[in-house]
């Protein structure tokens, strides 16, 4: 591991970034040291407005991975090679905003009847019921629900932040009888 790879880890953990932060930094740097066959610490600010335009016009990158590729970047720079300020001028092509087209009430009762394990099926109600990601719904413990205000709380979700949600008084009695039926550990 180079000694520049070691002092970005550092950073990041002094500041409490996720894993997955560490391992998609690590890899837009890796990224930038591949593209020069150099090492980073050796670029110019040209370099890397280089850099980007070779994203967006070779690559094709999209928006948001650019701005993944210019945080990652940016962290770099300012907080780990201490560098005053990071010029970089990101231009991409404007993608039209679209809303997500909504499940229907039916799309989604067929999707539940089609999950035949209970557990699975619970989560999936979770997700749908209270707006939840995966990963929350994975560390949901019995003792965040709360039953009497009809609130779950989803503890340190996407950036680290704890947060309540509203339970339906429908989902709380499908929780009373999965807790019935599975006994899952709390």
């Amino acid at each position: 591991m180079t000694a520049l790879r070691q002092k970005m880890i550092e950073a990041m953990r002094q500041r409490g970034f996720a894993q997955r932060t560490h391992t998609t930094y690590l890899m837009v740097i890796t990224d930038l040291a591949c593209y020069f066959h150099r090492s980073p610490d050796t670029l110019s600010t040209d370099d890397l407005q280089h850099f980007f335009h070779y994203l967006v016009q070779e690559r094709g990158l999209s928006a948001a991975s650019c701005r993944v590729y210019l945080y990652g970047v940016r962290f770099l720079y300012l907080h780990v090679l201490h560098w005053p300020s990071v010029e970089v001028s990101l231009v991409v092509p404007k993608t039209p905003q679209r809303i997500p087209e909504l499940l229907t009430r039916d799309e989604v009762r067929r999707i539940l009847a089609a999950c035949h394990n209970p557990k699975h099926r619970m989560m999936l109600e979770l997700c749908y019921g209270c707006g939840l990601r995966v990963s929350e719904v994975c560390h949901l413990q019995v003792r965040d629900i709360d039953s009497q205000r009809g609130q779950l709380r989803v503890a340190q979700g996407k950036g680290a932040k704890d947060r309540m949600v509203l339970l339906t008084a429908t989902l709380i009695d499908r929780l009373r009888d999965y807790w019935r039926a599975y006994r899952p550990p709390t």
